[in-house]
């Protein structure tokens, strides 16, 4: 399994609740996850009900079996710090800048310069290693910007590179993008079974696959489970509100006549029936539309937040994720 996992989606697809979950789930059996945010609006955070993150590796839970999660939130102002200092040991003299205002200046102004400071520590985070020679972290999860904005980010350091031809700055990119264009990356893109959101995560992964950077798998939120299947949407549609009627009267719940306890339940019942219909339908065309990617599938309620609270040790109370098992072509869970 790929080391750098980058979780992406459509706003409001519930992609940082994904990705939290997904480093819980790695760090089952003592692994060891580091949980990166990268867009500085602190959802880890807040998924996790702890205080707003510094720029620092932290653990913020341990995983079934005695796994921990960390957690950093990428500063890009401190991240150039770290980069000017690792290569061009400023010091103090970085610091100074910041003072200054020129570090801000520099990551606000700086065509890409942010992005390839953010993917360029959440790299570094992949590669480092301690001294008994094992990586540091089994497995790196970043909550990456949103779908539309996920290749030109994960790219930009090819970019870079072409233009910075020699020196540190093409070196750092070159081994960056070594990283994500690599095996060692999976680019995942959360969705719902819904129209604009399935359209987006199609167009997302053209993206990806032209840029050449690793597509993993499509995870689906959030979905609904099948309460009614085939034949009973189509005996919804059909059945006399009579029959209704008198089925609920036999089961206790007051007479069928009009007027009766029974008989009055019988319109928001076909009512809250015609929407699951509607939806069941929906869901299912969406889903028809795109047999051709892989994918990972979340039910719903989403309960991943309950279970991303910081320190627990206990499971998630359901499976985290459910894997599709493709033959030949990949297709979507079901």
């Amino acid at each position: 399994m790929s080391r750098l996992q980058v979780v992406s989606g459509k706003g409001g697809t519930g992609k940082t609740t994904v990705a939290a979950a997904l480093a819980l789930a790695l760090a089952t059996e003592g692994k060891r996850t580091l949980l990166v945010e990268v867009e500085g609006r602190q959802g880890i955070a807040q998924l996790f009900e702890t205080e707003a993150l510094p720029y620092e590796e932290r653990k913020i839970a341990v995983a079934p079996g005695g796994g921990e999660v960390y957690a950093l939130a990428i500063d890009p102002e401190l991240a150039l710090l770290d980069y000017l200092q690792m290569f061009y040991k400023l010091g103090s003299a970085g610091r100074a800048l910041k003072k200054l205002g020129a570090i801000d200046f520099a990551t606000t102004i700086a065509p890409g310069l942010r992005d390839v400071l953010l993917t360029g520590k959440a790299c570094e985070a992949v590669r480092r290693k301690e001294r008994s020679g094992r990586f540091a972290y089994d497995y790196v999860v970043m909550d990456a910007p949103p779908t539309g904005r996920i290749t030109r980010f994960l790219n930009v350091n090819d970019e870079v590179a072409g233009l910075a031809k020699i020196g540190p700055i093409h070196n750092q990119a070159q081994a960056v993008m070594r990283v994500l264009k690599s095996p060692e990356t999976a680019v995942h893109l959360v969705t719902l079974l819904e129209e604009m959101p399935v359209q987006e995560t199609v167009d997302g992964i053209a993206e990806l696959r032209s840029a050449r950077l690793p597509v993993g798998r499509i995870i689906v939120n959030m979905v609904r489970p099948e309460v009614l299947d085939e034949t009973d949407l189509e005996l919804v549609r059909t059945v006399p509100r009579s029959t209704v009627a008198r089925s609920l009267s036999s089961a206790g719940l007051g007479g069928a006549r009009r007027g009766g306890h029974a008989e009055r339940l019988v319109d928001p019942l076909l009512t809250q029936a015609e929407e699951y219909a509607e939806r069941y339908t929906l869901e299912h065309e969406q889903r028809a539309g795109s047999t051709s990617i892989r994918c990972w599938r979340t039910r719903r309620p989403g309960s991943w937040s309950a279970a991303a609270r910081a320190g627990s040790a206990r499971p998630p109370p359901r499976r985290p994720w459910a894997c599709a098992r493709p033959s030949g072509a990949a297709r979507w869970s079901s």
